[in-house]
């Protein structure tokens, strides 16, 4: 068996070489990641080695295939027996030196391949057809299986494409780092470990009172009004915080009996201000309260001019804290197009609610990567105070493997 190392810069690249030199009844033995180049550390280049394999009596058969005469060739026989008479095959070559040639009877000759290529042949079979199926498709070879159940629970998780092919790539590289030999179990862990240090850049957890003012915007619809009666309630009830409300949403009468409701039920005062001359009179109110929450209108996300009001409402400048309000049952690009609208302010942190509505959370990590924003609450239900995390990037992790 010819056994030649290949390195390319991509898995079909390598494999292009492959066919060129050894033909299309290759196999691949073993691939992995390796780095290439580079100075004093720096600027190493990422390539595709590549172990590949030809049987050379395949080979030799289907070279003999293509030289085969067209015409027929009379066998050359020597005179047998009755008791010796076997059936004889055509000589290998028209060029081939007959002149002391023997006739080879068919069964000698299978059983001689046979014995050179014992169960080797059997047991490479397998990885020929993947070969060939994965050049016919022009991609990559299977990864192995703990890694490919790993690809699988990110799909599932509706974990962008761009984000997955980076999060499986690492894998790989640690897979072939470890020998290989590596339990689907501890391959979970890595998967977990990668989630975790790429979130390690950004903030999470809920209000930490260094701002006075705690401001929720979003698109309508997402349950920012319930979502600031159990911030509010958290404030009261666990931190005995002195909480006041304000209300820009002057748009529904509802969403100002809703949270006169639940003001009334915590004891805590409100202010409905319609512009930023009420606003202004609002905070002057409110100057010896700890922390003040302000609930704004909920309109529709793709009139600009929605952010542009608000600012005429409220003073985002004055010690404030901005959270943008999203629910995770709402589609990815419409998450990124409301955050575009809606980062003409300064947002901190995201909440992200209606986490019990849903089975899938790949759009929150699409969202913290792309805008670099950590999460400051995820709500899980419609009960006050209750339904309400203050997450930690661990628990921003298990909510993006679905892990309960």
């Amino acid at each position: 068996m010819k056994v030649k190392k290949y390195v390319a810069p991509t898995m079909p690249e390598a494999m292009k070489q492959i066919r060129a030199e050894l033909g299309t009844d290759a196999v691949i033995l073993n691939s992995k990641i390796v780095t290439t180049g580079g100075f004093l550390g720096f600027f190493k280049k990422e390539s595709i080695e590549v172990i590949a394999a030809m049987d050379e009596v395949v080979q030799a058969e289907r070279r003999m295939q293509f030289e085969q005469p067209k015409v027929k060739v009379k066998p050359i026989v020597k005179p047998l027996t009755t008791t010796e008479e076997k059936e004889v095959v055509p000589a290998p070559t028209r060029n081939a030196d007959m002149s002391n040639a023997t006739p080879i009877p068919k069964e000698a000759n299978q059983k001689g391949t046979k014995e050179r290529d014992g169960d080797m042949l059997a047991e490479i079979a397998g990885l020929k057809k993947m070969l060939l199926a994965a050049t016919e498709k022009q991609t990559d070879l299977p990864l192995p299986e703990p890694i490919q159940k790993c690809g699988q629970r990110l799909l599932d998780q509706e974990v962008p494409k761009e984000m997955r092919d980076e999060l499986i790539s690492s894998l790989l590289q640690k897979w072939y780092s470890n020998g290989t030999g590596v339990s689907e179990r501890e391959v979970n862990k890595w998967l977990r470990q990668e989630l975790y240090d790429r979130l390690s850049t950004l903030s999470f957890g809920g209000i930490s009172f260094t701002k006075k003012y705690i401001n929720l915007v979003g698109p309508t619809g997402v349950g920012k009004t319930t979502t600031l009666a159990k911030i509010a309630a958290e404030c009261t009830l666990k931190y005995k915080k002195k909480v006041a409300l304000i209300t820009t949403d002057t748009y529904r009468i509802a969403a100002i009996d809703q949270l006169k409701t639940y003001a009334k039920i915590l004891n805590v005062p409100l202010e409905v201000c319609y512009s930023l001359e009420d606003y202004k009179q609002a905070c002057e109110a409110f100057k010896d309260y700890d922390i003040v929450l302000i609930d704004t209108a909920g309109r529709n996300f793709r009139n600009q001019q929605y952010v542009e009001d608000l600012k005429k409402i409220v003073d985002f400048e004055q010690d404030m804290e901005t959270y943008l309000v999203l629910a995770l049952t709402a589609k990815q690009r419409d998450m990124m197009d409301i955050y575009e609208q809606f980062s003409l302010i300064k947002i901190n942190k995201f909440i992200f609610t209606k986490a019990d509505e849903t089975s899938t959370y790949g759009a929150m990590l699409h969202m913290m990567k792309t805008s670099h924003l950590g999460v400051a609450y995820i709500t899980n239900g419609q009960n006050v105070p209750d339904d309400m995390i203050s997450v930690n990037r661990e628990q921003v992790t298990n909510f993006i493997l679905g892990v309960e």
